[in-house]
């Protein structure tokens, strides 16, 4: 196995028995949504550990090749999005060497929710449709869905029966909102749990939608 990915580690109580696994968006890094946890407000009978991994550096040709931290490189800023799957796949091992870890630290993969934002979400999204590990729940952030045509229906998938909440910005410049709402249709034409929720605002966060994560996260791990 090679070396897990260094990650930004936040636990909001002794002896963790659930973890979040949260992806940043390109060029940023794993201290992104650290500043989140406690505006949260997760339930006191929750114990989970917050894992905010930094994505390895690599040029990105729409940032005029431009090394930066990203989870893959992106060749057009069309709206099918021409990517780059090696990296995606490479992203995706990685993640999964993640979620091994906290498996080895005693954590059940049921017990893990993997969320992202925007890169961070599309390799959330691959994960999660590839993984052998039934996870607790799915956080796409102002992201989309790569490759919906491989994407196989919920019967045929372990975390076909898994929650996915989907998050987008109405004024999102960045990664259009017809993307989640394709992201949204795909999944539950193939049957999967899907909830959608749009929010007035640009490519970011806001408080409604923290308080609505918090609501879901509050659920899935309880």
């Amino acid at each position: 196995m090679s070396e897990l990915l260094p990650s930004v580690l936040v636990e909001i109580s002794e002896q963790p028995d659930a973890a979040v696994i949260w992806l940043h968006g390109l060029g940023s890094d794993g201290h992104d949504f650290e500043s989140l946890v406690p505006m949260l407000s997760l339930s006191p009978e929750l114990s989970v550990r917050f894992v905010f991994p930094h994505a390895p550096k690599r040029p990105v040709t729409i940032n005029g090749g431009m090394s930066m931290r990203a989870w893959y490189d992106i060749f057009e800023m069309t709206l099918e999005r021409k990517v780059d799957m090696a990296n995606i796949d490479e992203s995706c091992r990685q993640v999964e060497q993640l979620i091994q870890d906290q498996i080895d630290k005693g954590i059940a993969a049921n017990r893990i929710v993997v969320a992202g934002f925007s890169q961070g979400g599309v390799i959330a999204y691959q994960v999660a449709l590839r993984t052998q590990h039934v996870l607790a729940g799915v956080l796409a952030l102002s992201t989309y869905l790569v490759n919906g045509d491989q994407v196989l229906g919920a019967d045929a998938c372990v975390n076909g029966k898994t929650p996915f909440l989907i998050h987008h910005g109405s004024q999102d410049p960045v990664v259009a909102p017809v993307l989640g709402v394709q992201a949204r249709d795909l999944l539950s034409s193939k049957g999967y749990r899907v909830s959608y929720q749009s929010y007035e605002m640009p490519h970011s966060v806001c408080p409604d939608q923290i308080q609505d994560i918090s609501g879901w996260l509050n659920s899935t791990l309880n």
